[in-house]
C-alpha cells in the first residue's frame, strides 16, 4: 500500500484527526438554523486567534483572494500604497494595486532579508499621499519574519499628521495561530490568514478582520467588488449566514481547529511553534546547510543546498526514498533552497523524522556531516538532554575519521 507522504511543507499542512472526521460528516445547509449557529461559534473562536474584538470574515478562497479583497474594499482609484516587496508574495502586493489601478510604492528588500523601519518611514515622509503600508508578517517564500509590531507603532504615528488614516495592512497567512500578533493591541488594521497554515484545514477559506480605521476607510472605495464585497459579507456574517455559498465542510472542520487551538492556548501554541522553529535551524545548520533569511520565521525554515546540488533533485530523491514532502525555492532561489514547514500540526517528533531524512539522502550524495548531527540538535534544542549525544557522535565521527 503507498503510504501517504510526510508532509512537511509551509502549507497544505497535516490535518488532525478531528479535522479529517469533521471533513467526513454530512453536508450541511448554508442557510440552515445549524450553520448559523455554526458561524457564531467559528466567529468567537476567530476573535481569540487574531487577538480582536472586530469581527473575522470568512471567505471562500485562497489567501491570495483575501490579500485581493483587502485591496478592493479599502482603495479608490489612483491610491498609493507602500509595498515591501521581499520576495514572491511580498511583490504580489503590488501587483493586486496595480491591477486595481492603484500605485504601488515599493520598497524593494533583499530576499531573505527583513524591511528596516527606517525604510519604511523614509518611504511613508516622500510619498505623503500613500494611504497605507502593506506587508507580509512571514514572507513564506524566504522563510523570513518582518517586524511587523515594529512597523504598526512606525504606521501609527503618523495619525493626525495627514489629512487621512495611514494603514497597516498585513498578510498574516503564515503568521496568524503561529506568532503573538494581536491585532488589536499593536494597531494593525487588516490581518489576513488562510485554512491551510496554521489553522489546520484544507486549502480554501481566507479570514479578513478589519479595524475601525480600515473599515472608514472602505467608505470610500472605488474600486469595482461584487464576490469580494467585505461591507456586504460584515453584515451577512453577523447574521450568521454568508453573501454566497460557502464551503461548510471546512467551516465545519474549521471549529475544530479552533477547539484544538484553545486547548492548547494561544501561549503554548506559540511557543511550540518557535520551539519547532529553533529546532529546525539547529538540525540543518549542524548539518552544513545555511539559513536563508537573517531574520527566521517560526513557521518555515529555508535553508541553502549543499554546493553542486539542486535542491530540486534532492526534494524529489527525499520523496521517493524518505517519502518526505518539503517545499523548495520560487523564482530566483529555484533549485537552490530547501524549505521545511513547521507550522500547524506538528509536533517534535515530525522535526526529528525530517533530520533523519534528510542525513540519510545528504549522507547518499557525499555530502559530509557528522552522523546524526541533525537529529541530535535538533533534539538537544527540543528536549535539552539529548546535548550530550550530540557531543558523543561528533567524538565518534573524529575519533573514526582521524
Amino acid at each position: 500500500m503507498q503510504r501517504q507522504p510526510h508532509l512537511m511543507a509551509p502549507g497544505p499542512t497535516p490535518l488532525p484527526p478531528e479535522v479529517q472526521q469533521a471533513l467526513a460528516r454530512p453536508a450541511l445547509y448554508h442557510r440552515s438554523a445549524a450553520f448559523k449557529a455554526l458561524m457564531g461559534r467559528v466567529q468567537t473562536g476567530l476573535r481569540a486567534v487574531f487577538q480582536t474584538d472586530q469581527p473575522v470574515l470568512v471567505l471562500t478562497s485562497s489567501g491570495t483572494g483575501a490579500m485581493e479583497a483587502a485591496v478592493c474594499n479599502l482603495f479608490a482609484r489612483g491610491d498609493a500604497a507602500v509595498c515591501v516587496n521581499g520576495g514572491k508574495f511580498g511583490e504580489r502586493w503590488g501587483k493586486l494595486l496595480g491591477a486595481y489601478g492603484c500605485e504601488a510604492i515599493e520598497i524593494t528588500v533583499p530576499w531573505g532579508q527583513p524591511v528596516t523601519v527606517d525604510a519604511v518611514r523614509a518611504a511613508l515622509d516622500a510619498n505623503p499621499a500613500a494611504r497605507a503600508v502593506c506587508v507580509q508578517a512571514t514572507e513564506t517564500s524566504t522563510a523570513t519574519r518582518h517586524p511587523v509590531a515594529e512597523l504598526a507603532a512606525l504606521v501609527r504615528s503618523y495619525d493626525g499628521r495627514r489629512g487621512h488614516d495611514v494603514l497597516l495592512l498585513v498578510d498574516g497567512i503564515t503568521a496568524v495561530g503561529v506568532d503573538d500578533l494581536p491585532m488589536d493591541t499593536l494597531g494593525i488594521d487588516v490581518m489576513l490568514a488562510g485554512s491551510q497554515k496554521a489553522f489546520m484545514l484544507p486549502p480554501g477559506l481566507a479570514f479578513a478582520a478589519l479595524s475601525e480605521r480600515a473599515w472608514r476607510a472602505s467608505g470610500r472605495s472605488d474600486l469595482p467588488k461584487f464576490y469580494f464585497d467585505l461591507t456586504a459579507e460584515r453584515k451577512n456574517q453577523a447574521g450568521g449566514a454568508t453573501t454566497y455559498t460557502p464551503a461548510t465542510a471546512l467551516v465545519v472542520a474549521l471549529e475544530e481547529a479552533l477547539a484544538l487551538i484553545a486547548k492548547e492556548g494561544l501561549p503554548h501554541t506559540f511557543a511550540r511553534h518557535a520551539r519547532l522553529a529553533a529546532a529546525t535551524r539547529a538540525g540543518v545548520q549542524a548539518l552544513g546547510l545555511g539559513l536563508c533569511s537573517t531574520a527566521p520565521a517560526n513557521a518555515v525554515t529555508a535553508c541553502w543546498a549543499p554546493p553542486g546540488v539542486d535542491a530540486e533533485v534532492l526534494r524529489k530523491s527525499l520523496l521517493a526514498n524518505q517519502n518526505l514532502y518539503l517545499a523548495g525555492g520560487q523564482d530566483q532561489w529555484l533549485g537552490r533552497i530547501l524549505r521545511v514547514g513547521h507550522l500547524g500540526w506538528f509536533q517534535g517528533t515530525d522535526i526529528l523524522a525530517t533530520m533523519a531524512a534528510l542525513e540519510v539522502e545528504l549522507a547518499r550524495i557525499g555530502h559530509p556531516f557528522p552522523p546524526g548531527a541533525g537529529t541530535c540538535a535538533a533534539a538537544g534544542v527540543l528536549w535539552g538532554d539529548a546535548v550530550d549525544l550530540a557531543s558523543a557522535a561528533r567524538l565518534r565521527h573524529d575519533a573514526r575519521h582521524g
